[in-house]
């Protein structure tokens, strides 16, 4: 265990442990296409390379709400 915060419950564990993954996890940049970008602050996202600043999920670079509305404004 990594953190001893949530104590009680093996589901608890693994959805935090999951969620702790995905927020200290690189990400690709849409502008310079490396893979630098790191979450800063609560749904701030920035890459360290081309220092482009992107708003995104509170633990994930883009959720899936912003997927499905990406998809349907490239639609249009």
């Amino acid at each position: 265990m990594a953190n001893k915060s949530i104590r009680y419950g093996v589901n608890l564990r693994k959805r935090e442990e999951s969620v702790l993954k995905q927020k200290n996890a690189k990400y690709k940049c849409d502008v310079c296409g490396k893979e630098a970008v790191k979450r800063t602050n609560v749904a701030i996202w920035h890459c360290s390379y081309c220092n482009a600043t992107y708003a995104g999920g509170a633990y994930t670079m883009k959720t899936s709400t912003g997927e499905t509305a990406n998809r349907l404004l490239n639609r249009i």
